[in-house]
């Protein structure tokens, strides 16, 4: 199925994605300009580089989106010590990888919250199991990026673990896990006395 993913968060430019991707006002203007163009699904990448990125979700929910992507790359930096420069030449870059899955969990399950739209996750996705904690946190569906730069094969991986993670536990389809976190029970390993 073709559709519109719609990258209105990108921070490797100096100008132009970022700006109203970090904007509600324009997150809900370049998704409604969008719609009103196109009958292909429109899918917003939205930037986590905000203080509440399920109000993003909520505005490009309200201008048409009939889903959104998250997350794209946290703003980063790298110096060089040596010549004290920094390592890119737009100074800061996008941070990708396995360093975000955590965060990235997270903003899903927050947008889980707040829109009922499909949400796709993204962010660090390296196995089966990465796979299963966005569905779980509330992602209809996920994007493998980084780590096909590593084994442009991975896939095969992932979907024969997410075989046998279904088999072992009785599920039929995986659509069931989207957004069935068990909030019941808090974890208290974490908790020293």
């Amino acid at each position: 199925m073709a559709a519109i993913e719609l990258n209105i968060s990108c921070p490797n430019i100096k100008q132009g994605g970022i700006t109203f991707g970090c904007s509600l006002t324009g997150t809900h203007d370049v998704v409604s300009a969008v719609r009103k163009v196109t009958s292909l699904p429109v899918i917003p990448k939205l930037t986590p580089n905000v203080t509440d990125v399920s109000s993003f979700a909520r505005a490009a929910a309200e201008a048409g989106a009939d889903a959104v992507s998250l997350v794209n790359t946290f703003l980063a930096m790298a110096i060089d010590v040596h010549t004290r420069r920094p390592k890119l030449t737009n100074i800061v870059g996008g941070l990708s990888g396995p360093a975000i899955r955590p965060i990235a969990v997270r903003m899903v399950y927050e947008c889980r919250q707040a829109v009922k739209i499909p949400i796709i996750g993204m962010g660090g996705i390296a196995t089966a199991d990465d796979v299963l904690e966005f569905m779980i946190a509330g992602a209809t569906a996920v994007q493998i990026g980084t780590a096909n730069f590593v084994d442009p094969f991975l896939w095969r991986k992932v979907l024969d673990d997410l075989r046998r993670y279904m088999s072992t536990h009785h599920i039929d389809t995986l659509a069931t896990l989207t957004g069935s976190l068990d909030t019941s029970r808090q974890a208290t390993a974490w908790i020293s006395s």
